[in-house]
C-alpha cells in the first residue's frame, strides 16, 4: 500500500498549475506563509519512523494497475494503462487525478527487485509526470471508494531514451481537509521493457511446462476381468474439464514454445478416466461411478496433438521425491530401486499414450533445491541432467552478468540451472488482474536486463517454474512468453540448454547438504515412510510368488508404492500417511484372503491313518503353495512329506496327510503353508491328535462275534432243512402250524449275530477335494479320523 507523499519542495509542472490557479494563496500572506512552511511542520520528513508507518498504514490510496498494453511496445504504439483507485485513508480526498510517472531506467537486475518492494513516494526516485492532458481526473474519493481509471499515452509523449527497463508509476494525487495542498496519496510501480531494435545477442531462453498433479489413484481394482479402476475422488476430471487447470496448461502450451515436462502417471491416471471407473466412498464397499471419461478422453487427444514438434521429457513415475530419497531413504533397504522402476516406467508410458519418445535422462529436485547427496541419488537412477535453481547454485565468483545455465558438475553429469527470478515470477495469486499485470511486466523487465547485462555474450537461460501451476497461473505465464516476440530472447529446448557450452567462470560445485534449505527439508516425507513402503514391498514380494495372475496384483500395487514417494505429498503429509496406510492394509487384507481352516482335535483309533487339512483361497484367480505337516512328538506320531497344493479361486481344497502311530497318547501337529521359494506365508496353525491302539480284548470281542454269527447261520440253516423234510409227510394239514411259528419267529428279539454285528464300527470315506466353494468354520469338535 503506497505512503502519500506531499509534493513541497518540487518543481513539478503540475505544482505549479496549483499555485497559479489559488488565487487566495497570491493575496492571503498567512496562508501562504503556512505553505511556504510545509518543511517545518509535522510532515513525511519531520516524524519519526513509526509514525510514519501508521500514517501510510491509515491515510493512503490503493492504486491497482489491472492492465499495461502492450506490454513491450514499440515508438509509434499508444500505451494503456487500466486500474482502479481505493480510498483507504480516513478522510474524503478532493481535487483528486491520475497521472503516470516515468523514472529513470533500470541499473541491473537487483535494481528491479529494489523498486518492486519499494511502497512510499519518493519524488527523486518515482520521477516526472507526463503532460497534464493524458491525466484522468477523479475529483472527490470519499473513504472505502474506489474509481475505476484508463490512461491512454502515446509512447513518443514517454521521452523514452536507450534500451533498457523503465520504471513508470501511476499515482493519485489529491488534498484533504488536513492537508489543503497537493500530494501524492498513493501510487503503483511496475516496469516498462524498451527495445527499439532486436538485440544483436538474444538470449535462448529454454521454458519448461510442466503437467504434473496430486495422486488420484488407489491400489485398489474392481473383481471383474477388465480390473475397473478406483479413485480417491473425481476431483481430476474438473482439472481436465473446459477452464480447468489441466485443460488451461494442454491449450495455453500448444501455442508456445516451451519444453513439456509431464509427469507418466497423470498419463496412466487419465487414460484409466478414459474407460469405466469407480470412486471410493466412506468405505471400501461404497463406490460411485465416475464421470469423467469425455473429459478425460479429449485431454488426451487434445495433449497429444498439442506435443508434436515440441520435446518431452518425462519425470520418473509418479515424481518421486528426490531429496526425501537422499536425505531420508536412501538408508532404507530397496528404497532407491524404486527410483530405477519409476524411471524404466516412464518412457514406455509416454510413448505408449502420447506417441512420442520422452526424453527421461533429467532429474527434477523440488524447487530446484540439491546438494551433494541429491545428485547421487538422481544419478543412481540414470539421470545425466540435473535441473537446479540458481538460488541453490549460487555464483561465488565475480561475475557481472547471469552466466548461461549448463555447468559441469562432475562425473559426466550437468547441472542446467535455472533463473530463480525468472522461475518464482508467477508464484504468487495470479486471480487478481493488478498482480498478473505486474509479474507480467515484471518477467519481461528481468528477461531484458539479464540480455542488457552482457550484450556481446549469446547466453543459454532456463525457466522452471512451480510443479503445479494454477489456471490464472498458466495463463500469466503464457501472456509473458508470447509479449516477448523474440527481441532478446529466441527459444530453444531444453537438451539444447543441456548441451550449452558452459561459462569457465560460472560455479561448477554443488552444494553441501548443510546448505539445503530448512523449509524444504521439514517438508520431507520421513523415514519411517520409507521403512513402511519398504514393508509393503516385501509383503508384495511374498504374495506374488503363489499367484497365478500375477499381474492383476502386482501391477496396481507396484505403481502404487511408486505413488507413496511422490513430491506431491509435500503439501499434504496427513494424507501421505493415510495413503501409504491405506495400501498396506488392502494388501494385507488381500493375503489374508489365502489362509488354512481351522481344525479342532483329531482322535486316530489305528497305527496308521489319514489327515485332511483344508486350505482356503478367496482370491478371483487360482493360487500354488505348499502344505507342511509336522508333528511336535515325532516319537508317538509320524507325518508324511509336504504337498504342493493349487487352490481354485473362490474354492477350498482338502489335503490328505499319511500318518503312523508309534505309541498311544496325545501329539502336537502343526500346519504350515509356505510359498513355491520356500517363505512362510500366513500363520501357523497347531492342533491336537489324540493316538489309540487296537488292543488284544477288541480283537477277542470282535472273534466272539463273528463266531456268534457263524453259529447263529448254522441254527438257521438245520431249523430250514428239518422244516423241508416234514413238510412232505404232514402235508397240507400242517401247513397253517408252519405258518404260526413262522410268524413268532418273525417276532422273535434278534439273535447273537445281529447283536455282534451292530459291534462292528462304521468306516466313513475320507472327504473328497473341494471343487466349489465351502464355508471356512472350523471342523467338528471331537473330530475322529480312521485308517
Amino acid at each position: 500500500m503506497a505512503e502519500p507523499a506531499e509534493l513541497k519542495g518540487t518543481t513539478s509542472a503540475r505544482a505549479r498549475r496549483w499555485l497559479r490557479r489559488t488565487g487566495a494563496l497570491l493575496t492571503a500572506a498567512p496562508l501562504l506563509a503556512g505553505v511556504l512552511q510545509i518543511p517545518a511542520a509535522p510532515g513525511a520528513h519531520a516524524q519519526p519512523a513509526p509514525t510514519q508507518a501508521k500514517a501510510s498504514g491509515s491515510r493512503t490510496v490503493d492504486v491497482s494497475v489491472d492492465s499495461l498494453t502492450p506490454t513491450t511496445p514499440s515508438k509509434s504504439d499508444t500505451l494503456t494503462v487500466r486500474g482502479t483507485v481505493t480510498n483507504r485513508g480516513d478522510s474524503t480526498i478532493n481535487t483528486s487525478y491520475v497521472g503516470l510517472r516515468v523514472g529513470q531506467p533500470m541499473n541491473g537486475r537487483n535494481d528491479i527487485d529494489t523498486v518492486a518492494k519499494r511502497t512510499g513516494y519518493s519524488p527523486t526516485l518515482d520521477g516526472t509526470e507526463v503532460a497534464e492532458k493524458y491525466e484522468q481526473k477523479i475529483g472527490k474519493l470519499p473513504v472505502g471508494i474506489s474509481r475505476d481509471f484508463t490512461l491512454s499515452i502515446p509512447v513518443k509523449e514517454l521521452h523514452l531514451g536507450a534500451n533498457g527497463v523503465y520504471q513508470i508509476g501511476v499515482s493519485l494525487t489529491g488534498q484533504t481537509k488536513s492537508r489543503p495542498w497537493p500530494q501524492v496519496m498513493g501510487i503503483q510501480r511496475t516496469f516498462l521493457p524498451w527495445q527499439q531494435t532486436a538485440a544483436p545477442k538474444k538470449s535462448k531462453l529454454t521454458y519448461l511446462w510442466p503437467l504434473i498433479s496430486t495422486t488420484h489413484l488407489t491400489a485398489r481394482t474392481g473383481a471383474d476381468e477388465q480390473q475397473t479402476p478406483i479413485f480417491q475422488n473425481d476431483d481430476l476430471a474438473a482439472e481436465l474439464a473446459p477452464g480447468g487447470r489441466l485443460q488451461q496448461l494442454v491449450a495455453l502450451g500448444k501455442n508456445l514454445p516451451v519444453t513439456w515436462v509431464i509427469d507418466p502417471d497423470l498419463l496412466a491416471t487419465v487414460e484409466a478416466m478414459t474407460k469405466r471407473y469407480e470412486v471410493q466412498g466412506q468405505t471400501d464397499e461404497d463406490t460411485t461411478e465416475g464421470r469423467g471419461q469425455a473429459v478425460a478422453m479429449q485431454w488426451l487427444n487434445d495433449l497429444e496433438q498439442a506435443v508434436q514438434g515440441h520435446q518431452v521429457v518425462a519425470l520418473p513415475f509418479a515424481d518421486p521425491d528426490l531429496a526425501s530419497l537422499a536425505h531420508r531413504g536412501k538408508n532404507v533397504t530397496g528404497a532407491l530401486s524404486h527410483l530405477q522402476s519409476a524411471t524404466a516406467l516412464a518412457s514406455t508410458t509416454v510413448d505408449t499414450i502420447l506417441h512420442v519418445k520422452p526424453r527421461t535422462d533429467f532429474a527434477w529436485p523440488v524447487n530446484g533445491a540439491i546438494d551433494s547427496s541429491i545428485v547421487d541419488v538422481a544419478t543412481s537412477a540414470g539421470a545425466h541432467n540435473i535441473i537446479a535453481r540458481s538460488d541453490s547454485l549460487r555464483e561465488t565468483g565475480d561475475l557481472q552478468y547471469t552466466p548461461t545455465a549448463a555447468r559441469q558438475i562432475g562425473g559426466g553429469n550437468t547441472a542446467v540451472v535455472a533463473d530463480a527470478r525468472l522461475s518464482t515470477a508467477f508464484t504468487g495469486d495470479m486471480t487478481r488482474a493488478e498482480n498478473a499485470t505486474l509479474a507480467i511486466q515484471r518477467f519481461l523487465a528481468q528477461s531484458q536486463m539479464l540480455t542488457l547485462q552482457a550484450p556481446d555474450k549469446q547466453r543459454s537461460v532456463v525457466v522452471a517454474p512451480q510443479r503445479m501451476p494454477t489456471a490464472t497461473q498458466a495463463q500469466a505465464m503464457a501472456a509473458a512468453l508470447g509479449a516477448l516476440s523474440g527481441r532478446w530472447t529466441q527459444p530453444a529446448s531444453l537438451e539444447e540448454a543441456a548441451k550449452a557450452q558452459p561459462d569457465p567462470r560460472a560455479t561448477q560445485r554443488v552444494p553441501g547438504a548443510r546448505s539445503y534449505p530448512a523449509t524444504l527439508r521439514r517438508q520431507e516425507l520421513p523415514t519411517d515412510g520409507f521403512r513402511k513402503i519398504q514393508q509393503t514391498q516385501s509383503t508384495l514380494d511374498k504374495f506374488e510368488v503363489i499367484l497365478t495372475a500375477k499381474g492383476r496384483v502386482v501391477t496396481p500395487f507396484g505403481t502404487a508404492i511408486m505413488r507413496e514417494m511422490s513430491t506431491s505429498w509435500r503439501s499434504d503429509p496427513r494424507g501421505s500417511t493415510g495413503f501409504r496406510d491405506s495400501v498396506q492394509a488392502y494388501l494385507q487384507g488381500l493375503t489374508e484372503k489365502v489362509r488354512l481352516v481351522k481344525k479342532t482335535d483329531v482322535t486316530l483309533s489305528g497305527r496308521s491313518a489319514t489327515i485332511p487339512v483344508t486350505v482356503q483361497n478367496n482370491l478371483l484367480q487360482p493360487v500354488e503353495l505348499r502344505l507342511v505337516l509336522r508333528s511336535q512328538q515325532g516319537n508317538r506320531l509320524a507325518v508324511s512329506e509336504p504337498q504342493v497344493v493349487t487352490v481354485q479361486g473362490g474354492h477350498t481344497q482338502s489335503v490328505k496327510f499319511g500318518t503312523t502311530a508309534n505309541a498311544n497318547g496325545r501329539a502336537w501337529v502343526t500346519a504350515q503353508l509356505y510359498t513355491v521359494d520356500d517363505q512362510a506365508y500366513g500363520p501357523e496353525m497347531s492342533f491336537k491328535v489324540n493316538v489309540t491302539e487296537i488292543t488284544s480284548t477288541v480283537i477277542l470281542v470282535i472273534a466272539g462275534g463273528v463266531l456268534l454269527l457263524v453259529l447263529a447261520g448254522i441254527r438257521i440253516y438245520l431249523q430250514r432243512k428239518r422244516s423241508a423234510a416234514r413238510s412232505g409227510e404232514d402235508g397240507a394239514g400242517n401247513s397253517e402250524k408252519q405258518d404260526g411259528e413262522a410268524a413268532e419267529d418273525e417276532h422273535a428279539e434278534p439273535d447273537e449275530g445281529e447283536r455282534a454285528r451292530a459291534l462292528v464300527p462304521g468306516q466313513p470315506s475320507d472327504p473328497a477335494p473341494d471343487t466349489g466353494s465351502q464355508s471356512a468354520d472350523p471342523s467338528g469338535s471331537g473330530e475322529k479320523v480312521e485308517r
